[in-house]
């Protein structure tokens, strides 16, 4: 009874917020992108593009708010990727008010199961992917599942969504929904189009400089790495068609973006060892991390993966990741990530349970994150690749319930 009450006060609370700033989500194009991986390089790349056209415009996400180019930084008490219904009905009053006319937002599962974006007039929606995360929320992944479908089905009638067909779920998260319906992919090689494919891409090159593109016939080049990067982009172009953007100036623009901070950030050592730190903290993401890493590097060099699990999370995905790591590097430093409130060495163990002796072998466990890089950096030779991952953009870690300054690139430039 007494949550019914909190419930209802909220809704009544909600209500009367959205009538005194006068809806303000319906005089915006809100866009919001969903899924496991790519939601903040996807968002923040629609507001880069969107901003170098000309258009004042909002960004949602998990790094950062911004407001035309003001940029306000999460409230570190409650860091939530998609904040709460009455912040964002404030957040779209502001964007109205800045003369904003695009926003850009991620939407998490947490978020729509909670119905935080419910009653927000959105133009259109994205689908990157879906796999193993969140478990420890949602209990189990077709309820991960039916929690992003929300968003695809809140969707009206007047939006567009756009899904990677890719995927595995990708054609099924738009099944039965009143928008209308559009898919991206690279799974046609052959140039030609595939019939439920609106707009496919082509790899024509990727290494360290880059990536040079094939989408719809187009050649686009960039400066952001990696297969998965790949897809970002296609999505990101794909939008951009559909929202009636000059693609010409479109192009451009691509050409000349940097990735968000803590999406596979690299830079060279004056030793000649490759640096790269990445967000990715799920098995998914780190494998596609390690696989683009090895289709990249020099011949000669060597993988050095550092990372770890959050403690009070999802505990399944820890074996998983510790196997993808082990297996995929040539040396694989496990170490914290936010360990809260648990034992970081029992965190460690839970990653080894699924090792075999030889994956065994490659490993090293540190427990200090600090220590960590540091060992990765004295371990590494000219030509090596070190991946930093787990934390990317964070700037602290959560230790005993206390969060203290700790940010991976400051770590690796003291000790290079």
């Amino acid at each position: 009874m007494k949550n019914f009450f909190k419930k209802s006060w909220w809704a009544l609370k909600l209500f009367f917020t959205r009538i005194y700033y006068s809806n303000p989500s319906k005089k915006l194009k809100i866009i919001g992108v969903t899924g496991t991986n790519g939601k903040t390089t996807t968002a923040t790349l629609l507001y880069k593009i969107s901003t170098e056209l000309g258009y004042k415009t909002g960004l949602i996400g998990t790094v950062e708010n911004i407001i035309d180019l003001e940029v306000l930084p999460h409230d570190e008490k409650s860091p939530s990727t998609t904040p709460d219904s009455i912040s964002l009905t404030k957040l779209f009053k502001k964007m109205v008010d800045a003369g904003c006319e695009y926003v850009f937002m991620e939407v998490s599962s947490h978020a729509l199961d909670q119905g935080r974006v419910n009653g927000i007039n959105f133009t259109g929606g994205i689908f990157t992917n879906l796999t193993h995360d969140h478990l420890d929320y949602h209990k189990n992944f077709q309820n991960y599942f039916l929690a992003k479908k929300k968003f695809f089905e809140m969707l009206p009638n007047t939006a567009f969504a756009l899904s990677n067909m890719d995927e595995e779920h990708g054609n099924a998260i738009l099944d039965k929904i009143k928008a209308n319906k559009f898919f991206y992919g690279f799974e046609d090689l052959s140039g030609v189009g595939h019939p439920t494919i609106d707009f496919y891409g082509r790899i024509l090159n990727l290494d360290f400089s880059g990536l040079k593109l094939d989408f719809n016939g187009e050649i686009i080049s960039s400066k952001l790495l990696g297969k998965f990067n790949a897809y970002n982009l296609l999505s990101v172009w794909s939008a951009s068609k559909l929202l009636n953007f000059d693609m010409t100036k479109v192009n451009k623009i691509i050409e000349k973006i940097e990735p968000p901070r803590g999406r596979f950030e690299h830079f060279l050592s004056k030793d000649g060892i490759i640096v790269i730190i990445d967000y990715a903290h799920t098995p998914d993401a780190l494998e596609k991390v390690l696989l683009t890493i090895k289709e990249i590097k020099p011949d000669n060099g060597r993988i050095i993966s550092v990372f770890g699990c959050g403690g009070d999370r999802d505990p399944l995905k820890r074996s998983k990741m510790g196997k993808i790591g082990a297996s995929l590097s040539d040396i694989a430093i496990f170490t914290s990530d936010n360990p809260r409130n648990e034992n970081p060495e029992k965190i460690i163990d839970n990653m080894k349970n699924d090792l075999t002796h030889e994956e065994n072998q490659k490993v090293v466990t540190i427990a200090d994150r600090r220590l960590a890089i540091e060992e990765s950096v004295r371990l590494a030779i000219k030509g090596d690749i070190i991946l930093c991952a787990g934390k990317g953009h964070e700037n602290y870690q959560e230790i005993k319930g206390e969060k203290k300054h700790f940010d991976d690139i400051e770590e690796f430039r003291k000790v290079i």
